[in-house]
């Protein structure tokens, strides 16, 4: 059975464990070096000081996490997060993602969060050996809806890359919008 719950620091090992994979082997994320395991607890510290960081665990091990952040700085963004999600390499395409973004989506719902963004890396080129199209086809499954195309902004394996991004609205509009709340700790 898979269970969901909030991320802590101390899972910061086992993150960064899957993190790597995606640096090193990918060009999933434009991030070219590892960071240290100081520098990722950092990042979920932040990260739950307002946002959602989840984990997804069986038998006590994390399987993949998903986490926010914020779009832009001004304060009009408050309303847009950034998502960002990570499955185990030896997970994939085993419901996790799942899971783990039906959570994630309710929790950012009840903080008040209307639009959620999601950048991810593409390539025009079909034999492409360090990227799929598993992101792709994963948001759009789930809801995401194209809304642009950076290309060749990425630099990473001797190769260029585009960024795509899509966005899933999960909320209402309204002209007398609710404050943003932090991240509830508890599921029920």
């Amino acid at each position: 059975m898979i269970t969901i719950r909030f991320a802590t620091v101390e899972d910061a090992s086992r993150l960064l464990e899957i993190y790597s994979y995606y640096v090193l082997n990918t060009a999933v994320t434009f991030e070219v070096e590892v960071p240290t395991i100081e520098e990722f607890a950092q990042r979920i510290a932040h990260t739950l000081d307002f946002y959602p960081y989840i984990v997804a665990e069986r038998d006590g091990v994390i399987l993949g996490y998903a986490y926010a952040s914020r779009f832009r700085t001004r304060k009009a963004y408050d309303y847009c997060v950034e998502s960002s999600i990570y499955i185990d390499k030896d997970a994939r395409h085993s419901g996790v993602g799942t899971l783990l973004l039906q959570r994630f989506e309710q929790i950012l719902q009840r903080q008040g969060i209307i639009n959620i963004e999601a950048s991810i890396t593409t390539s025009h080129d079909k034999s492409e050996p360090y990227l799929n199209d598993d992101s792709l086809r994963f948001h759009k499954k789930h809801g995401y809806r194209f809304v642009g195309e950076f290309h060749n902004c990425g630099y990473k394996f001797n190769r260029w890359y585009s960024m795509v991004f899509m966005e899933k609205i999960i909320g209402e509009y309204t002209d007398h919008q609710q404050p943003i709340s932090k991240a509830e700790r508890i599921f029920n």
